[in-house]
């Protein structure tokens, strides 16, 4: 029974189809996507590559056989959380799940964001209600059970960061992307570029990064983290060691393909002799994908001879080197801050020590004031419980004018005020805190001095106003210098030296009001200054006897013109 050719085609049909399922390759589960290109931003200028990066992502991922591969661009803050959400929804029942994002992205504190093309970041306190957190975007894929990918295209040089005020001085704004340690198993996080550095956009219509990720990442058969070595290797020689992409978190021995092997219908004994070294090699690579200090030490106790030793030997000086570099700039922050706070420190102090002065010079007047119109000593005593009553409710608390004064001071000392610190509210005052505004990008109200306006005018260390001088002054550093012209120059009206000009000789004619006439002589006739007679008139005719009364026989009477 057991030799009949019956039995024997039955053997045979199960031992083919044992050897076909020996040879099938191990097929991953349900694999999903999510690509995310943002390029027309709205409050920065546009970025040409990352819609076009996120169409050749996703043409990959659609040709290696993606269940799922969701592509979006140019997303808003609301629309980004709403395909967060819904492609985690699909990761559920997902092996591998997969988020690319291209487009702008930027650390504070430590911390990553992805932002959003209606982002409007005027503070560095904005990323946390406009931006979104990388955090959110590792919840999207937890789900996945065999792999857990996201991949960052978004280490440029962000524009944000610049323009941005910082509401904190001790808040850091890095470039590129913070390093992270994912606290998930089987997570791997891919950066365009290693933690603090920034990536490059290319001459093509793809970055380096994503036109290597599309070469090698969908090869398969290939362990996801042989193809993220291929892919550094690439941008490495397309920037000439200028961008080093780097991968973050650590999977099992396994291999993980983003997409499986094809069948081999060739046997083992077919299949060439192993290498010697692909142990050595695999465990090498895995320990420079963690790239710390203890991966290296574990590869050279379990290989402590050989070239890939040595390769290991000399990643961990390199390890060190950077540990030392990253103290010694730690070291230099601190003490960066340390005397930041000391010069604020003692701002505050001689800024205290200028109210205390203001406040014993006024309670100093009043006590005078007082004691000058209290009239004698019986009313002075008895003015004294008010006076003391004013003394105290004067120390109690600041008064306006104090305030005013403070305010005023500190105006004085940022470069916007010129006039003396009166406690006086005036104009001059309120223009000076308008141009406070305009140079420091503050909304203060100039109408009053408050409290609030001097602790935001003492944040500023250094002059907010620019220096004006007067006519015939130019700036020299923080004050005015008087301008002095070279001889045979002059001071013109628009505050520069000028050339005098030459004056040249101009011929003139002579008006002819101008020329000297001879003078006429004229001629006087003077009545004679004797008369005829002294009966006499100075025609010679007789007098009368009333012209004799009253003496016209005189000379003086004749000329006096009385007497005919």
């Amino acid at each position: 029974m057991i030799n009949s050719p019956g039995f024997a085609r039955w053997c045979g049909f199960f031992l083919a189809a044992a050897l076909l399922l020996v040879c099938e390759p191990a097929w991953a589960g349900k694999r999903v996507a999510l690509i995310i290109g943002n390029s027309a931003y709205q409050n920065v200028p546009p970025l040409a590559n990352p819609i076009n990066d996120g169409a050749i992502m996703a043409a990959t991922l659609k040709g290696a056989g993606f269940d799922v591969v969701d592509s979006r661009h140019d997303l808003s803050a609301v629309e980004a959380r709403r395909a967060l959400r819904d492609f985690s929804d699909a990761a559920r029942d997902a092996d591998i799940a997969v988020v690319y994002y291209a487009g702008h992205g930027m650390e504070v504190d430590g911390a990553n964001y992805l932002i959003p093309v209606d982002a409007k970041l005027e503070r560095d306190t904005d990323v946390y209600d406009e931006a979104l957190s990388l955090d959110r975007v590792l919840v999207a894929v937890e789900p996945a059970k065999q792999l857990r990918l996201v991949i960052l295209d978004a280490c440029r040089d962000n524009p944000f960061a610049k323009q941005m005020k910082r509401t904190v001085a001790s808040r850091a704004i890095g470039r590129g992307l913070a390093q992270i340690e994912p606290t998930s198993p089987n997570m791997l996080i891919a950066y365009s570029a290693k933690a603090g550095s920034t990536a490059l956009d290319g001459d093509t219509k793809n970055s380096p990064f994503t036109i290597a990720l599309a070469k090698h990442l969908a090869t398969p058969g290939l362990d996801i983290r042989r193809a993220f070595g291929f892919v550094r290797d690439d941008v490495l020689k397309a920037t000439s060691n200028r961008q080093e992409p780097f991968v973050y978190g650590s999977l099992g021995g396994d291999d993980v393909p983003l997409v499986p092997a094809p069948a081999r219908a060739a046997s083992r004994a077919s299949e060439p002799a192993p290498n010697p070294q692909a142990d050595a090699r695999r465990d090498y690579e895995l320990a420079l994908q963690i790239g710390n200090r203890a991966a290296f030490n574990a590869f050279l106790a379990q290989y402590p001879d050989g070239f890939y030793a040595s390769l290991a030997k000399l990643q961990l000086d390199k390890v060190a080197a950077q540990v030392k570099a990253e103290a010694d700039a730690k070291a230099a922050e601190q003490a960066r801050l340390a005397a930041e706070k000391a010069k604020q420190v003692a701002q505050d102090q001689a800024a205290a020590a200028e109210r205390n002065r203001a406040d014993k010079a006024a309670d100093t007047q009043i006590v005078a004031s007082n004691a000058a119109t209290g009239g004698d000593s019986r009313a002075a005593a008895s003015s004294a419980p008010d006076k003391a009553t004013n003394v105290a409710a004067l120390t109690a608390g600041r008064t306006p004018a104090d305030i005013t004064k403070s305010v005023q001071l500190e105006l004085r000392r940022v470069g916007c005020l010129s006039g003396a610190a009166d406690g006086d509210w005036n104009a001059e005052s309120q223009r000076s805190l308008s141009s406070f505004n305009r140079n420091a990008g503050m909304k203060l109200d100039v109408k009053t001095a408050s409290t609030d306006t001097l602790d935001v005018i003492r944040q500023k260390q250094s002059r907010v106003c620019p220096l004006v001088c007067e006519h015939g002054y130019k700036a020299d550093g923080d004050h005015c210098a008087r301008i002095v012209c070279a001889d045979g120059t002059f001071l013109n009206d628009d505050n520069e030296c000028e050339k005098r000009r030459a004056n040249k000789p101009v011929a003139k004619r002579d008006r002819p009001e101008a020329r000297q006439f001879p003078q006429a002589k004229q001629a006087i006739v003077r009545r004679s200054q004797t008369p005829t007679g002294p009966a006499q008139s100075s025609t010679g005719r007789p007098l009368t006897g009333s012209e004799r009364a009253v003496g016209c026989n005189s000379y003086q009477a004749i000329m006096s013109g009385v007497c005919p």
